[in-house]
């Protein structure tokens, strides 16, 4: 019963939700040592791309641990901690790609944390569904506003109003996800497009992460010059000097991230 984060060569990060006796589903010991987790990925130079996915073949997470939750009385105070046990999908700053390996059923807050992921691999039996709204509560970090700037209008307010769950067939018609494969080719697949990722010059990754999440803040003037200043600064580091001398050299690039 963990968060196992390990280690795999070319800078690869794999997080594991670990408690499949529970479903994935997460109480507050969990979410803490999730928030290290996200908070390594995000401070360790040594990692690239992370791939997040949960224990077993049934679940990728149900979300919190409602038994754990629901009633449990905290301090009024907390409310303004905002920055106490942050997660990818609560708004941390990781802009470091991250690929969510759906091996199961992904619900609630296994939802919300898919929707914070950048790339996504589902397998075929998995279902999705945001059903918050059957219990008396909503879909909190961030699942009243990822899913609406995911989705259609119409199509993201019926998930969120009526809580009902889609296929992953489903979810990749809709641009939900960008690979539905069999079982047992989830994380052979994750890992295939994290070295993919991880081949390319991790500065300029980020950047480009970055520039597209604050992109759908700020309007399209601000947008492009935040893309000037960036390109200009990123033009001077070794990893440009490097990718052009393998352009010319006709080999693949070594790219340090410096």
């Amino acid at each position: 019963m963990s968060i196992d984060l390990d280690l795999l060569d070319g800078g690869i990060a794999v997080i594991t939700l670990n408690r499949p006796e529970k479903r994935n589903a997460l109480d507050a010991e969990h979410y803490q040592a999730l928030s290290q987790a996200w908070i390594r990925v995000r401070d360790d130079d040594a990692i690239r791309v992370a791939i997040v996915t949960g224990a077993g073949d049934k679940v990728f997470s149900a979300g919190a641990d409602l038994k754990s939750w629901i009633g449990r009385k905290v301090p009024m105070s907390e409310l303004w901690q905002t920055q106490k046990g942050m997660l990818l999908n609560r708004g941390l700053e990781v802009f470091k790609p991250v690929i969510a390996a759906v091996n199961g059923h992904c619900l609630a807050g296994g939802m919300t944390l898919m929707l914070a992921t950048d790339l996504r691999v589902t397998a075929d039996h998995a279902t999705f569904a945001l059903s918050e709204v059957k219990r008396g509560i909503i879909p909190a970090n961030g699942g009243t506003q990822r899913l609406p700037a995911q989705l259609p209008h119409a199509i993201a307010m019926e998930l969120l109003l009526i809580g009902d769950s889609i296929d992953a067939q489903t979810a990749a018609r809709w641009g939900l996800v960008n690979r539905v494969v069999p079982a047992d080719q989830v994380m052979a697949t994750a890992i295939e497009l994290a070295r993919r990722v991880a081949a390319n010059a991790p500065l300029a990754v980020q950047a480009i992460k970055e520039l597209a999440l604050r992109g759908q803040q700020a309007d399209l003037a601000a947008g492009l010059r935040f893309e000037q200043l960036v390109q200009n600064t990123l033009q001077r580091t070794e990893d440009a000097a490097e990718g052009r001398q393998a352009f010319a050299e006709k080999r693949s690039p070594r790219f340090t991230g410096s």
